[in-house]
């Protein structure tokens, strides 16, 4: 059986991130029970994960439908108690949840398709206790130039180059991608300091399934993933960026 291709092969690398943010907030704020905002969170992948941990997960969400499948996910993995759901959407925030009540607010892959992105971050940051923690990933428009070049797509990967929102046409489902200097001037507008940036799916979009249908492949790719996610000169290869910031 072939093995799954995308975001699941290196989904390692991003939750190791987010380990390693939930660790340092527990530090600082002398508490091993965050409780953690996971902002466009949908059917709860990444809310149930952190719940395991420990932590208090809110998952805000427009869909419904998202949070019907999330309240199912969370009841077959015996974490109800820990994970509860609020339907609304990023710019809401300050009507949903008290202000300055959360340790830790998730933000990934909600910036790329929001109306405002600038003023869904400042409503995270109002979310957020003062010292509270931001994990904001980002999908990154060079390395979707270069990925449209290798597809065969040259006309995709000029539109993303030349245009404003690094779309590859109009039927991409995303309404902008960014990148490290954009994402990070637009964290820090809304008033977050941010303390690493990290790359995820360097590669991985790139290799074909029949190189990694081996687990000893898999292996080697996700060690390539992990160094090169850490990698200043590779940063701007990654599918994502994965900032960390404080407020």
């Amino acid at each position: 059986m072939a093995k799954e291709r995308g975001r699941p092969r290196t989904s390692t690398v991003l939750w190791e991130g987010v380990q390693r943010l939930l660790a340092e907030a527990s530090a600082q704020l002398g508490t091993d029970e965050l409780t953690v905002v996971d902002l466009g969170g949908g059917t709860g992948g990444l809310a149930v994960r952190v719940a395991a941990l420990g932590h208090r997960v809110v998952v805000v969400d427009p869909s419904p439908d998202a949070l019907a499948a999330l309240e199912r996910r969370t009841v077959e993995a015996g974490l109800s108690e820990r994970v509860r759901s609020v339907q609304g959407d990023a710019t809401e925030l300050s009507t949903l949840l008290v202000p300055g009540s959360v340790d830790v607010l998730l933000c990934h892959g909600v910036l790329e398709v929001v109306d405002d992105p600038a003023a869904a971050l400042r409503a995270a940051h109002g979310t957020l206790r003062p010292g509270g923690r931001l994990s904001l990933l980002v999908a990154q428009w060079p390395a979707s130039v270069l990925s449209r070049v290798l597809a065969g797509q040259l006309g995709q990967a000029l539109h993303v180059l030349s245009g404003d929102d690094r779309r590859w046409s109009p039927n991409d489902p995303l309404r902008r991608r960014f990148d490290r200097a954009g994402a990070t001037a637009l964290a820090e507008e809304a008033g977050f300091a941010v303390t690493a940036v990290e790359g995820t799916r360097t590669f991985s979009d790139l290799v074909p399934s029949t190189v990694t249908e081996s687990d000893d492949d898999l292996a080697l790719l996700r060690e390539l993933e992990s160094l090169a996610s850490a990698t200043e000169e590779l940063l701007v290869l990654a599918a994502h960026l994965h900032l960390h910031a404080t407020r």
